[in-house]
């Protein structure tokens, strides 16, 4: 555990913390939110291939729904037969039926390394974390626009992250896998973007109810 511990600090915890600060501290006006959203946006630049090729891979499985309707409908009566026939379909697109889902995956560590940013990180103690060419700060105020305190929960950033986040998966699903299939029996990966459109945004307000209103921002 005390391994994990330190390759979690190392790989997500400190360079988050670090890059925070030291935006926070270069941006006019100090303002800690318009450093968290600067974060964000460094963070979708780095992670942008991996969000492409989740794209890449939904518009190929809708591509390939007409064949998979096509062999649920030959296999009606045999799950199993079915499940391979649709693999081997996959294997043979050169599609991982997953890949859609990576990005999702991948952002958990960073997510849980902002919170640990948000909750502990801006104490007086955590600065021995900064690396030697940032310099600490003697005060950070966690507010954005010196409205919100981005430390303390915020159920309006809350409930504005779930919209977000509704629009973003909507986005991100293919059309087709909204609609309604005649006498066909939905595939694995439709049902699952079917349910990420309205399960992820409701589960993101339930999650971002209690935490520092940062994590909703970013």
């Amino acid at each position: 555990m005390g391994f994990l511990g330190d390759a979690f600090n190392t790989l997500f915890y400190h360079p988050l913390l670090n890059a925070l600060i030291l935006l926070y501290q270069y941006l006019p006006g100090r303002d800690f939110g318009l450093a968290v959203i600067l974060l964000t946006i460094l963070i979708r630049l780095i992670s942008y291939p991996l969000m492409a090729k989740s794209i890449k891979s939904q518009k190929a499985i809708t591509e390939l729904q007409p064949q998979i309707r096509e062999i649920q409908q030959r296999f009606k009566q045999d799950k199993e037969r079915q499940a391979r026939e649709t693999m081997a379909l996959y294997r043979k697109a050169k599609i991982n039926p997953f890949g859609s889902f990576l990005p999702l995956l991948i952002q958990l560590p960073i997510l849980f390394a902002l919170y640990q940013v948000f909750w502990k990180g801006l104490r007086p103690g955590e600065m021995a974390n900064l690396y030697s060419f940032i310099s600490r700060p003697e005060i950070i105020d966690p507010t954005f626009l010196g409205i919100i305190n981005l430390a303390a929960p915020s159920i309006m950033i809350a409930v504005l992250a779930g919209i977000a986040q509704f629009f973003q998966t909507k986005m991100m699903t293919p059309a087709s896998a909204g609609k309604p299939k005649q006498k066909t029996t939905p595939d694995f990966s439709s049902m699952m973007q079917k349910q990420m459109l309205y399960f992820f945004p409701l589960f993101t307000v339930f999650i971002l109810w209690g935490l520092p209103a940062a994590i909703g921002l970013y």
